[in-house]
């Protein structure tokens, strides 16, 4: 995974699943569950476990639930949020290198990782390998960031404080928005079926601190503002009044885009 990714720490994973997770990961938590099927699930790139809890509500008892992350300290977030809750194996893995045997698993899926990977092809060829014959690799990828409004206020705010030398972690999760490519990702390695939805969501944040919180001290971004010199609460506190000129003072809503992309092992 790249850099980016593995700074996912300290006190990150908690902004992250706090203030992010109900606002901008859970309405496609919901409808990822709902394409997912069959008696043995990996997921990837799990983070705080916020599709993890959705899938284990949905699937099966009985089902197998394998959840993953490259990031130690989001994965130990994730197992001591859902602790109690039976039939989760946590582990750490690298979706570019899956410490599974071939024909594993019905369903490898992934909510908005596959655009932290170096290695895009290496995480399919990988997803295949461990998926039964008929079995599907479902996964999802932010549209472009001009089409999400939350997350583009939080990159132009960065921009127009550090005008010389802008944090620019944005760029990460919204650098692979182009549907044909990721089409092409799965035809070229060997998936059938393949298909790419754009699927769009409403956001509803209660108000405008907590957002702007979650979108400084819930990522990465935030050791970008602090390597220049920058204050979290400033930076956290700009961004706040950016968005309450934007949406008012809550509840501020606005709409989501992503890709949800699905290809089936033959």
């Amino acid at each position: 995974m790249t850099d980016a990714h593995e700074k996912f720490t300290g006190s990150i994973p908690e902004f992250y699943d706090r203030e992010l997770g109900p606002v901008l990961f859970e309405p496609y938590a919901r409808d990822l569950a709902g394409r997912v099927d069959g008696p043995r699930v990996l997921e990837l790139a799990c983070g705080t476990g916020i599709v993890t809890r959705v899938l284990r509500e949905r699937l099966p008892r009985e089902a197998t639930l394998v959840a993953t992350d490259l990031n130690p300290a989001m994965l130990d977030f994730a197992r001591h949020k859902l602790e109690g809750a039976a039939g989760i194996e946590f582990r750490v893995a690298d979706a570019q290198e899956l410490p599974f045997p071939d024909d594993s698993f019905e369903t490898v899926v992934c909510q908005f990782g596959i655009m932290f990977v170096p290695d895009k092809d290496r995480v399919a060829r990988e997803a295949r390998r461990v998926l039964v014959p008929g079995g599907r690799f479902v996964f999802s990828a932010w549209d472009e960031i001009a089409r999400n409004a939350f997350q583009r206020i939080a990159h132009e705010t960065l921009v127009a404080i550090f005008p010389d030398d802008p944090p620019m972690f944005y760029r990460v999760p919204f650098g692979y928005a182009d549907p044909k490519e990721i089409r092409s990702l799965l035809e070229r390695n060997g998936f059938a079926n393949a298909t790419v939805e754009n699927v769009k969501r409403e956001a509803r944040a209660p108000q405008a601190y907590g957002l702007a919180s979650g979108l400084i001290d819930g990522n990465p971004v935030s050791d970008a503002i602090l390597e220049r010199g920058g204050l979290l609460k400033q930076v956290v506190a700009t961004l706040e009044g950016n968005l309450r000129r934007k949406f008012g003072d809550g509840p501020l809503v606005s709409t989501l885009q992503a890709w949800v992309a699905t290809g089936e092992k033959p």
